[in-house]
């Protein structure tokens, strides 16, 4: 008998052994499998430490030692190979110098800055250029047509102590003058410098200008002729509802209204503002809106700069030009301006730029832009558009800017007041 229950038993735990072993597992089972893969496959995924000349014991996921060797065969090269990158500057960018006042200036190997207020539509293609003929890259920063160059000027007063810009393209010499009451900007005189009439650049090499433009009547041809005497009539009538200008707080519309000022301290500019008003002047946010008011009729004549008018004349519009001059019988001429932010780290190319802007090649593309602006240096007569050369007397009759240093801070302080009602 103790034999054969001895027998049952041995049976009955063979059975269960079996059954064990074929039984499937249940969701726990499954799930604490997956939970230990899990692991110990984050485990395997996480960085080891760098391992030192001698063997180190370490611990496979199964507790099983391992033993890893460092690799003395790829650790000479590539030593020997961080050493040559580092010897030849071709390794980490060293952090930004200070200036002497205190502000950290980025390294020279980044892009240019160029706070740039001429038209996108016209500067890109230059600035384009230039970066494709000397490989020095440019990062460009726009304004509004309604802040025009007052916008960046003020932006760059706001920076002087943390300064970002390198190169400061104005589309005007207004406002540039501006910077030299705060010391902004470096003196160069350079080749593009040297080609420059003396009326339209520093003496000391600041600012110089290039590329003029001219402040003009624009004329809806279908409205009335595009003549003096016509003008005068418009202009004198009772009624100037059919006449635009761009509010004079920015861009060349102030300046337009600083030269005026000039004459006589603003007594006659100030007069003539309340009396046009009064009459139903239409005053809008920039000069292209005047272009386009005119352009389409809706306005007989107004003032606006050539490059708007070209555009306007390239669009098929019925449109005329006249040059404005001031009491004296002199136009106003608004060259681009461009000048170096004293301070940049990045001068060498900064000083490149300055000398291609100045250069006879860009006012010659400027002149054959849609924007026809008037080249200021010596350039070939007959490489220019017709359109442009009957522009050239005009700017020679200009009235110098320099005058605008005096009169600019009175002007715009009546201004304000005067739309702040």
């Amino acid at each position: 008998m103790p034999s054969r229950n001895t027998e049952k038993t041995s049976r009955r735990s063979s059975k269960v052994s079996a059954r064990r072993l074929t039984r499937k597992k249940s969701p726990r089972d499954t799930s604490r499998a997956s939970r230990s893969t899990s692991s110990l496959s984050m485990r395997l995924l996480q960085p080891t430490r760098q391992p030192t000349r001698t063997m180190l014991p370490r611990s496979d996921p199964l507790g099983r030692p391992v033993f890893r060797r460092r690799r003395a065969t790829a650790s000479a090269p590539i030593g020997a190979l961080l050493l040559v990158v580092s010897l030849a500057g071709g390794g980490c960018t060293p952090s930004a110098p200070p200036t002497t006042d205190g502000s950290s200036v980025p390294p020279a190997s980044d892009p240019l800055v160029v706070y740039c207020s001429h038209d996108q539509l016209f500067s890109e293609p230059i600035l384009a250029r230039f970066t494709r003929k000397t490989g020095i890259a440019v990062r460009v920063r726009h304004d509004t047509e309604a802040t025009k160059s007052l916008g960046l000027v003020n932006r760059l007063i706001r920076e002087k102590s943390s300064r970002v810009c390198d190169v400061f393209w104005n589309n005007q010499v207004l406002g540039t003058t501006d910077l030299l009451t705060h010391d902004l900007l470096a003196e160069y005189k350079g080749s593009g410098w040297r080609r420059i009439p003396e009326v339209f650049k520093d003496p000391d090499g600041r600012w110089c200008g290039f590329a003029a433009r001219l402040r003009v009547w624009i004329v809806n041809t279908e409205k009335l002729p595009a003549t003096v005497e016509s003008v005068e009539r418009a202009v004198t009538a009772r009624d100037l509802s059919r006449m635009a200008v761009a509010r004079p707080l920015f861009g060349t519309t102030l300046t337009h209204y600083c030269l005026l000022w000039h004459a006589d301290n603003g007594r006659t500019l100030r007069a003539q503002h309340v009396d046009r008003r009064r009459r139903g002047l239409i005053e809008v946010p920039g000069n292209a809106t005047v272009k386009n008011l005119v352009a389409r009729g809706t306005c007989d004549l107004g003032w606006t700069d050539t490059d708007d008018f070209f555009v306007g004349l390239d669009d098929g519009h019925p449109v005329g030009m006249l040059p404005i001059r001031l009491a004296d019988g002199r136009t106003i001429c608004m060259p681009n301006s461009v000048s170096i932010v004293k301070g940049t780290q990045r001068l060498s190319a900064a000083r490149r730029l300055v000398d291609f802007l100045l250069s006879a090649e860009t006012e010659l593309a400027l002149a054959r832009s849609p924007s026809r602006q008037v080249p200021l240096g010596e350039i070939d007569e007959e490489s220019l558009p017709a359109e442009v050369r009957r522009l050239r007397p005009w700017v020679a009759d200009g009235a110098h800017l320099e005058e605008l240093r005096t009169s600019r801070a009175a002007c715009l302080a009546w201004l304000r007041t005067e739309y702040a009602r």
